[in-house]
This record gives C-alpha cells, structure tokens and sequence, in this order.
C-alpha cells in the first residue's frame, strides 16, 4: 500500500531493537509512507530504511571541538550525524519525527515542509551530571543543542512530567507526555509459588546502583529468588554484578533476551523490581519502559521513592514502594511479602494493563504528526 504524505523516522539507535521507535514505527507505516534511518537492519513494514554503518564511531561530539566550545563543528563531526546528513536528501521528505536532541538538527537541515516533531527520550543536558568532568564539559553543548535546534521544531514529547517541566523551564517549550507503555499483552497473571520469584530486566548502569538488589536478597534471609537480565552497557559492572550474585543464593545474571520475547519472559515471575536512586536529574524523574514491561507481563511492582514511579504503583495498587533507596529498604519490603499480596498486586496489573498499554499512548504522537499537516507548510 502506498501513501501520498512522507514521513521520515530518524533515531541513531538500532531500530528493530529500540523499543520506542518500533512504536512508532508500527503505528505511522500504516498511514504515512515511513522511511526510516538508524542503526541495523530496516524494521518490519517500512518504505524504505536508511542503515547508519556500525563503525563510523560512537555518538559523542568531537572532542578538540567540545573543549574550544565551536559546538557547530564539534556536532556535525559526529559519525552517524554526518552519515545522516549525506544520505538524507533536503526536502526529500513531507514531515520528520527526530527522536533525541541529536537528530534534531539534522532533521531541520531537511527542510520538511510540513516541520519536525522531536521526541526527547531523555533530559538530556543532565544526562550524566553526577560525572563532575561531563557536566563541565559535555552539558553546554547539549544546552546549545536544545536552544539552537530543539527549541525549533514544531512540537515535542517526552516520555514523563518531570522531564517535561524541565524542558519547559530551562529552554521555553513544553513537551507532551508519551510514556514508554509497553503494547497490550494477552496474557494472565500466575500463580504465586513457595518463594516469591522477582525480576529486575535492563541496562547494566553503574549509576542504577544494582548491587542494591543483590545485597537486599541477601540481608533479608527469606524466601525469594532473584533474577536480572542485563545487556552489557558496562562488561566491568556486569562482571562485577555476577561475581556478588553467584556468592548470594537465589540470585542469578542471566543473559538479556529480545524485546519480543521479554515480556513473555516475565510473566513467570510474581515482582519486578527497580529501586534506582537519584544518582542524577534523569533517574530521579525516572518512568522508564520496565515499569509498564512488568504490567504487562501481570507482574506486581516494587519501587523506590521515585516520584513519577511511584505515583503509578499508588494510584493502580501495583505494589510496594520502599521508604528509601538502600538494600536495607528494600530487604524490609523482601520480609513482609506474603503470598495474597504479591497475587492482589498481580491482579491489580492485569486490572490497569489496557490503560497503561502502549496503545493508549501511541495516539498522542498520531494527533501530533497529524497537527503538522493541519498547519500548513511552513
């Protein structure tokens, strides 16, 4: 089927593996002739892909560059920036839906005539501020970023409040909100065993603090299981993760599994668990896509006091919220579990799991691309 209005789909990531561009992805393609670009092989339905080769280096500015503050040079040496900007025609596109700050200048220099939409999945001038060096160096230049690029594109979202209002504040525009809901999962939740089995999936950070979850096991002596699939964003970490797991017994490093297969994955366990302190400004406004995978997964919910997480475990009763961010917390929570409550929790994410599904968000970037159109070429 073909469409008369083009939409180009930017994202230096590897698409078929980002789970909130394949949002996107699946949800234009059937009404807009979507061409994608990024990283790895074309997703499923597209148009036309265009694939960023793998080697042309990592997606940081250009260092000489970033140190003389010449932000223009430093960001335009980027690899897949550059790449991008050579295979990507100027006005060969109706409309471009950017996601991140740094595809955003490149989407402008294509003139869509119908505008950009970007979609900011971070706040991304505090990425790693809790690294003094980076925030030194690296934040003025996504500050530049934001002000001189982002801030012109024709509308915005992100993925929650906090980042929003930030946004909002610092540089002048307001995002709406689309949050990283997984899709709808037809699935049931399962019966609560003898040990209550928890899982935490995700990157492997240094600054989430996992050894939180492992030393929590171990201090509360009782009877649960503890898995983690991490990918390894960190190989030192994660060595050091599985070294203390296989000291601590019930807990166990498995190896990550595919997006597709992952919630089919945890919906053998009863709790997912994400404790991550405020190590900086994006962990502490966290609502991140593990949340809503544990919903639809019918899993119960523990969390840290973090205020957009545990807004959402209150208000649909997915489960615990520890009173602070340490393993001793944490362990607390681990002793009191019983059985009833771990099944209600899990019964109350089987309730919620059509309002927090991905469907009911995907609408939200459907009215905005839909509202370029709407107004006009530029």
């Amino acid at each position: 089927m073909t469409f008369s209005r083009s939409l180009l789909i930017l994202s230096f990531s590897p698409i078929r593996g980002d789970a909130r561009v394949l949002k996107q992805v699946r949800h234009f393609s059937t009404t807009y002739s979507v061409t994608t670009c990024g990283f790895g092989p074309a997703p499923d339905g597209v148009a036309a892909h265009i694939q960023i080769p793998d080697d042309v280096g990592p997606l940081v500015p250009y260092g000489r560059y970033i140190t003389l503050r010449m932000y223009n040079r430093a960001y335009w040496r980027i690899g897949a920036v550059d790449f991008a900007r050579g295979q990507l025609a100027r006005g060969a596109f109706d409309a471009v839906l950017a996601n991140d700050v740094e595809t955003v200048p490149v989407a402008l220099g294509l003139a869509p005539p119908h505008g950009v939409h970007a979609d900011l999945h971070e706040y991304s001038p505090r990425l790693h501020e809790e690294n003094p060096a980076w925030k030194r160096r690296i934040k003025p230049f996504y500050d530049w970023l934001c002000r001189r690029y982002v801030a012109r594109a024709r509308s915005w979202t992100t993925v929650g409040g906090g980042l929003a209002r930030e946004y909002e504040s610092e540089f002048g525009f307001v995002p709406e909100i689309v949050t990283n809901a997984a899709p709808f999962a037809q699935l049931e939740p399962r019966a609560v065993g003898d040990r209550v089995r928890l899982v935490h999936s995700g990157a492997c950070l240094r600054n989430r603090v996992l050894m939180t979850l492992i030393e929590a096991v171990e201090l509360a002596d009782t009877d649960v299981d503890l898995d983690l699939y991490l990918t390894p964003n960190d190989p030192g970490y994660l060595a050091e993760l599985r070294d203390y797991a296989a000291r601590v017994s019930g807990v166990t490093v498995r190896e990550p599994v595919p997006y597709e297969t992952l919630i089919d994955t945890l919906n053998d366990y009863d709790l997912g668990v994400h404790v991550l302190p405020p190590t900086n400004f994006n962990n502490e406004w966290a609502l991140p896509n593990k949340l809503f995978d544990y919903v639809q997964a019918r899993l119960g919910v523990i969390v840290g006091p973090s205020a957009e997480m545990a807004a959402y475990v209150s208000e649909h009763r997915l489960g615990y919220v520890t009173t602070d961010f340490s393993a001793k917390a944490l362990a607390t929570v681990l002793r009191t579990l019983s059985r009833s409550e771990v099944l209600t929790a899990k019964s109350s994410a089987h309730a919620a799991a059509h309002d927090l599904s991905a469907e009911s968000q995907v609408r939200i970037w459907g009215l905005a691309i839909d509202a370029l159109w709407k107004t006009g070429p530029k």
